[in-house]
């Protein structure tokens, strides 16, 4: 006789999976635990697919209005995210069955909406997946003040009160959490994100280099908190101001903030030394990475970045590339002896960091080598797994 699967439905807002690396991890960890896993997510980055079941896993996606800009767009984006996710979580449950465990990914904090009714009819236990510290990642786009912000923070305090258990990126986020929920230490779990699916064999593409003699890498997203400003002024500094002619820089990526971004390029002359192709394959990505002699990480430091975990950080150290970023807390936390940190927002600062690293190749690989050693031995997804199916055995006790 075959035991029976735990039912689990994870929710998440802000990106599809498998898109989103952490969600689709966490999915198939839990799927080789032995539970049967449905996730619920937008419509949108290309997977635009209602329906799909993918490596096992049951994927039902969403209509979701446009990323937002401003306060009114985060309320339109929430609002129909929210129809959306309701209405796909009741019909996953007509299909599949009462689900055990539902699983809220934010931003924002708004899905224990979603869960609350689970719970209070069915007793399905709610586990909240902390990704961002949504009061800081409100407060570092628009301040903090107004009734958008007090509803951000009530939004958080009722989302720690509905979960059973809490896990977060990184023990910074979960202090915080763990304090402002009044949370019992057995109830919340670091789950680290790590890179577990990238192809580090890839092969090189020397073309994306165009000639020049050194390749300066970003991958990630491409909105108003990710300072990629810095990175195309760094850029502008090097090559108009400092007269280099020896290097190419790939910005990989799209987002809310990608056709003013790509407006500033051209804007300071940098279109033939920039190259931002958008969001790319997999494929290459992971020739990118093996390409590039070094990764940024142009967050700037503020309240939010300090306490968020960069998975660009964790992808250029599973390759072994040194990495120039700002120096946040939980940044320096992930890359250690990997990066050289910019203590201060400033372009011309994280322009001088990534000349004086292009310049010396030895220290380029003693950093490669030291990220790559830390993240297989400490930061592995191996480790993250285990803390994973440890805060599930909790929940359902």
């Amino acid at each position: 006789m075959h035991a029976v699967r735990r039912r689990v439905l994870i929710l998440v807002e802000n990106l599809p999976v498998p898109f989103d690396r952490r969600v689709w991890q966490e999915a198939c960890a839990l799927r080789d635990g032995g539970y049967d896993v449905t996730v619920i997510c937008p419509r949108m980055r290309g997977h635009t697919q209602a329906e799909e079941v993918l490596d096992g896993i049951q994927i039902y996606r969403h209509w979701i209005a446009a990323e937002a800009r401003t306060p009114f767009g985060f309320l339109l984006e929430y609002a129909s995210a929210l129809l959306g996710e309701f209405w796909q979580a009741w019909k996953a449950m007509s299909r599949h069955g009462r689900f055990d465990v539902i699983h809220l990914c934010n931003p924002p904090d708004l899905l224990f909406l979603v869960a609350l009714p689970f719970k209070l009819l069915f007793g399905t236990r709610v586990i909240f997946d902390v990704h961002d510290l949504c009061p800081e990642m409100f407060e570092a786009k628009f301040g903090a003040h107004g009734l958008l912000y007090r509803a951000v923070r009530l939004a958080e305090r009722a989302t720690l009160a509905v979960a059973d258990v809490v896990i977060a990126t990184n023990q910074s986020v979960l202090a915080a959490v763990t304090h402002r929920g009044h949370l019992h230490d057995d109830t919340a779990f670091v789950v680290r994100t790590a890179p577990n699916a990238l192809d580090t064999a890839a092969p090189r593409d020397e073309a994306l280099k165009q000639g020049k003699t050194h390749l300066v890498g970003y991958i990630g997203v491409m909105g108003s908190a990710d300072g990629v400003e810095y990175l195309l002024k760094a850029a502008h500094y090097l090559i108009h101001t400092q007269k280099r002619q020896d290097v190419q820089f790939l910005l990989m990526g799209s987002g809310p903030e990608y056709a003013a971004l790509l407006r500033l390029r051209d804007e300071l002359g940098l279109s033939a030394q920039v190259s931002m192709p958008g969001r790319v394959s997999d494929a290459f990505l992971c020739s990118a990475l093996q390409t590039i002699d070094l990764g940024i990480a142009c967050d700037p430091i503020n309240a939010y970045n300090d306490h968020c975990t960069m998975n660009k950080v964790l992808e250029y150290m599973a390759f072994a590339k040194p990495v120039v970023m700002f120096g946040t807390i939980e940044g320096r936390h992930s890359a250690g002896e990997a990066a050289a940190y910019v203590m201060e927002n400033e372009a011309v600062k994280l322009a001088e960091a990534i000349a004086s690293l292009l310049d010396d190749p030895t220290r380029r690989q003693q950093m490669g080598r030291a990220g790559f050693d830390r993240l297989t031995t400490e930061l592995n997804w191996q480790k993250s797994t285990a803390s994973l199916h440890a805060a599930y055995e909790r929940a359902l006790r």
